[in-house]
């Protein structure tokens, strides 16, 4: 059975270029890592968010600093905001789709926490809401979307665009964003001392 038709193959041509552009970005996801060390290090954390499959991505992220990401360490406060869907789905019947993650950011959020926000599109009602209300608390914004320009990384205070010529692609290198700063976050802990 081969697999070498332009619609399956195709993908990985994509991928393997967008790939290339996008190691360009270590220096972000470093900086990132290793400030999310300093952070949680000293008993701050970490908020994140998504829709779909950008939920699915903060949602890994978040369970690799809790849990871990390859070697054993103590955990980390690190909260997927959509995970909670008693929460999510009260906001939303009570509030609108666009307060679910701001409500969440507010009452989890304390200064000098870290929100990160993900979005193929980087237009999300509900992320940009949830980037207000991360601001007004004092909470680092970072923002890893889809091509720049667009809303999302210009309300953030720091932004990862990943370029990418479709949806899928982008999804794939925000997972890989994702283990580039938990491979930081450890290697910041470890030399500190953690």
């Amino acid at each position: 059975m081969s697999v070498d038709t332009p619609a399956v193959a195709g993908h990985c041509d994509e991928l393997l270029t967008a790939l290339g552009r996008f190691r360009g970005c270590a220096h972000i996801t470093q900086r990132w890592g290793e400030g999310l060390a300093a952070v949680l290090g000293g008993g701050g954390r970490l908020l994140a968010a998504g829709n779909g499959g950008s939920a699915a991505q903060a949602q890994h992220l978040t369970a690799e600093l809790v849990g871990r990401y390859r070697d054993d360490r103590p955990p980390f406060s690190a909260i997927a905001l959509h995970a909670d869907t008693s929460s999510t789905t009260a906001i939303a019947n009570d509030y609108g789709v666009d307060q679910v993650f701001a409500r969440q950011v507010r009452a989890h959020g304390r200064p000098g926490d870290v929100l990160m926000l993900l979005s193929t599109s980087g237009a999300s009602a509900n992320l940009l809401s949830a980037a207000d209300a991360g601001r007004a608390a004092g909470l680092r914004v970072w923002a890893l979307t889809g091509p720049a320009p667009n809303p999302l990384s210009a309300g953030s205070d720091e932004a990862l665009c990943a370029a990418g010529a479709s949806t899928a692609t982008v999804q794939e290198l925000h997972l890989v964003a994702v283990h580039m700063v938990c491979a930081a976050f450890d290697a910041a802990l470890a030399r500190g001392g953690r």
